[in-house]
This record gives structure tokens, sequence and C-alpha cells, in this order.
């Protein structure tokens, strides 16, 4: 007995399984804890594959680096980053008709619409894909006890500059509100954004990466309903703060913003949600990650 729970009863890729994978472009989703967060169908389609590039700018596995993924998965992995694959797309698409190429990408391969830009041209140039899917921010959110189908438009904060100060997000919340919808904020992530002092002086310098923290989005959020003054939200709105969502070390915590701004949530990356109405049975599981007394 003890033999087989070693060994034939685990799942592993058999040289038959391998067999079925045929040639094509696969877009496989990470999942959002680690490296052993991908699939099994996913790995076996990796492991099938002659290039594999991972896509490095929608989002990240925190403290997982590349070595760690090429361990596992056994295969060389090339970095994808925005400037790579807006402007040497065709690469990661040429020769996938005679090889096994992957592209791979941290929650689903759908979470981002560069993906799907990769994903129609492959289909323009009639190259087959296979898509693997995997646990997204946007169904992983969940864990915060609000339900997935009372969610309504999702919104992007940009981290504020100077000179550019988007607000774009405060019409969607409204909107969401005014439905009692719930609003999942994603947070910016700038990794390997060029310096526009450098571009200025015709040079091409990259800022340190840098991801929006709980505390940013709503200092930006409180600055522009201070601006706009509609009574969206405010100080003593109920939200709830995530960080490092599908890691073992993932928190989550509730409360007003005012006092989401002051809790220290630690390393990247963040996403925050601004309830509408709740179900009593929600309330009382997102009040359960109270963070006031």
């Amino acid at each position: 007995g003890e033999k087989e729970l070693n060994g034939s009863c685990l799942p592993h890729s058999s040289d038959e399984d391998k067999d079925h994978i045929r040639i094509m472009l696969y877009f496989i989703g990470l999942g959002l804890g680690d490296e052993r967060d991908i699939s099994l169908k996913g790995l076996d389609a990796v492991r099938s594959c002659s290039r594999v590039y991972l896509e490095s700018y929608t989002s990240i596995l925190p403290g997982v680096d590349k070595k760690a993924l090429e361990e596992l998965y056994g295969k060389e992995i090339s970095i994808a980053d925005r400037e790579f694959v807006e402007e040497k797309a065709e690469e990661i698409i040429d020769g996938s008709d005679t090889d096994n190429v992957a592209f791979l990408v941290v929650g689903d391969p759908f979470g981002a619409t560069t993906h799907t830009d990769l994903w129609m041209r492959a289909r323009e140039k009639h190259i087959p894909t296979e898509t693997i899917h995997n646990a997204s921010i946007m169904n992983a959110i969940g864990i915060c006890g609000l339900q997935l189908y009372r969610y309504g438009e999702a919104v992007s904060i940009a981290l504020f500059t100077e000179n550019w100060r988007p607000d774009s997000w405060y019409d969607k919340i409204k909107a969401n509100m005014k439905l009692g919808l719930h609003t999942l904020c994603l947070l910016d992530i700038k990794v390997k954004e060029p310096s526009l002092e450098a571009l200025a002086r015709g040079k091409k310098v990259y800022e340190k990466p840098r991801f929006m923290t709980i505390r940013e989005a709503i200092e930006q959020l409180l600055e522009v309903e201070s601006k706009r003054a509609e009574n969206v939200y405010g100080e003593d709105t109920f939200c709830v703060g995530l960080a490092r969502v599908g890691g073992s070390d993932q928190v989550v915590a509730s409360g007003a913003m005012g006092s989401l701004r002051r809790y220290e949530f630690g390393g990247p990356l963040h996403s925050l949600v601004i309830p509408g109405e709740m179900h009593f049975l929600e309330e009382q599981l997102v009040r359960s990650f109270s963070v006031e007394a």
C-alpha cells in the first residue's frame, strides 16, 4: 500500500500525455502564489516547449524569481517586458508553427488586454493556440467574503505624477455604488518604466520598479473626492484591503478608509475593494477581517 501511495497514485506526466501535446503557442496562467501554482496541464505544456517567455509587467509573483521557475519547470525562461511584447510580439509568434512556444502570465492569461492582442495576432496568422487558465485576482478576490457576482466594473488606479492625475475611475466607482455593486480597485504596477527626464535627453534609462500601496490608493481616492465633491465615498467609507492574495502570507483587512490608510499591509501586490450594498452574510464575513477594535 505504501509503495502505491508514494508513486503510482500521485499525478505525474507520462510520455503518453506528452504525445497529446500538439505544436502550438500556449498561453499559460501561473496563478497568484508561487512557482508551484501552475496546473499539471500547464506544466506538461511548458515542458514540451522549445521557447518559454514570462510576461513581467502586468503582474508579479511576489518573492519568486525567474530561477525558481526555471528550476521547477526545467526550462530556460526569457523575460518579456512591456517593450518586448509590444514591439517584438512577432518574435514570440515566429516559429510557433514548427515548435511549441509558451507565454506565461501571472494570474490568468486573459487578465490583461495586451495578452488578447498577442493571441489575436497568432490567430490571424493561423497559428494554433491553447489557453491554460489559472486563478487571477478577479476571482481570488472572493476570499474577502464579498460575492463575486455582486461586483460591478473593476477600476485601475494609476499612480499620480506631478502633471498627470487621471481620475476616470471616480465615475465608475460612482456608477457601481449607485447600483449597489462592489468595486475592485486594481493598483498600479510600474516595471521597467522609462524615465521621462532621461528620454528628454535622448537616453533610455528605466525607473526603479514601483508597486502602488493601499495607503497611496486611498490618499489618491480621497484627493479626487475632495476635488469632485460628489460624495461617492469618504474617510469613513468601509473598505477591504488585500495584499499578496493567493500567497501563504496573504493579508485581508477591512475597516474605514481612514483606518486602512494607517494599516501596514507589507509588500506587494495590493488590491482594494469598495463594497456596495452588502447582504448580511457578506457583511458578517467581511467584518470578520476588521482592523478596528
